[in-house]
C-alpha cells in the first residue's frame, strides 16, 4: 500500500507539473509569439517520415494588423462566429456539429457513396479551443484529450485578449501540407500577402480550414466553391475583437 501511495504522489505531481507547464505556456504566449505548435512539430515529423511527399515548412509571423480583415471575418464566420461573445467553449455548439456529423454519416451509408465522396465534418469547437488543442496538445482523440482541452482553453480566454488569440491562431493554424499561417496560406495559393487578401480570397481559405490538405489537393470542390459563396455572403456581418 505504501508503494502504491507513493506512485500515486509521484503521478499526481506529474500531472501537476504538467498542468503548471501549460499555465506557463500560456502565458508566455501573452508577449511571445509562439515559433512552432505541438501539432506543427508533429505533422512535420510525419511529412519528413514520407519523404516522397516532403515539403518544406512554410511559414511567416505576421501581427495582427498586417492579416486582412476580411480573412478574420471569414474564419471568424466559418469556424466561431461567437467567438467574441463566448469564454472558450460554446456548449451547444458541441452537441450541434456532433448531430449532423452522425446524420451527414448516415446519408452517406445510406446514399453507398461513403468511399466515393468524403462527408462534409461539421466542428465544434471554438477557435480558442482549436488553439489549445493545436499549441500544446496531441493529435489523439480521447475523452481525457478534450478535457484537457478544455480546461485549456478557458486558460487562454483568462490570460490572453480576444486579439491576442486570434493573432496567434491565425499565424499558426494548417493550410495545406507543410503550410502554416495566413501569411505562407496568401502567398501559397494566391502570391500576395495576407494583408492584401480580397473577401472572396479570404472565404475560400477559411472554408479550406477544417481539411486543408483535401482541398490543397481538390480545389475545385463543389463544396468549397460553394460553401465559399455562403460565408463570402455572411462574413460582412461577424464583428472582430
Amino acid at each position: 500500500m505504501k508503494a502504491l501511495g507513493r506512485w500515486l504522489a509521484v503521478l499526481l505531481c506529474a500531472a501537476l507539473a504538467l498542468q503548471l507547464f501549460f499555465i506557463a505556456r500560456i502565458a508566455l504566449a501573452a508577449w511571445w509569439d509562439p515559433q512552432s505548435t505541438s501539432f506543427q512539430r508533429s505533422e512535420m515529423w510525419r511529412i519528413w517520415q514520407q519523404s516522397a511527399q516532403q515539403r518544406h515548412w512554410q511559414q511567416q509571423w505576421v501581427d495582427y494588423p498586417r492579416i486582412s480583415p476580411h480573412l478574420k471575418r471569414a474564419v471568424l464566420t466559418a469556424e466561431d462566429d461567437g467567438f467574441v461573445d463566448h469564454d472558450g467553449v460554446q456548449w451547444d455548439a458541441i452537441e450541434r456539429a456532433w448531430e449532423r456529423n452522425q446524420q451527414a454519416l448516415e446519408r452517406a451509408q445510406r446514399s453507398q457513396r461513403l468511399r466515393a465522396k468524403p462527408v462534409p465534418i461539421y466542428g465544434g469547437s471554438t477557435i480558442t479551443q482549436q488553439l489549445a488543442k493545436n499549441l500544446l496538445l496531441s493529435g489523439e482523440r480521447s475523452f481525457l484529450r478534450k478535457g484537457q482541452e478544455l480546461v485549456l482553453a478557458h486558460a487562454l480566454e483568462l490570460f490572453l485578449s480576444k486579439e491576442r488569440i486570434l493573432e496567434i491562431y491565425l499565424n499558426n493554424v494548417e493550410w495545406g501540407q507543410g503550410i502554416f499561417g495566413a501569411e505562407a496560406a496568401a502567398r501559397h495559393y494566391f502570391r500576395k500577402s495576407a494583408q492584401q487578401l480580397s473577401a472572396a480570397e479570404s472565404a475560400r481559405l477559411a472554408v479550406m480550414l477544417p481539411r486543408p490538405r483535401y482541398y490543397e489537393q481538390n480545389p475545385q470542390s463543389r463544396y468549397l466553391q460553394s460553401r465559399t459563396s455562403a460565408i463570402l455572403r455572411r462574413m460582412a456581418a461577424t464583428p472582430l475583437p
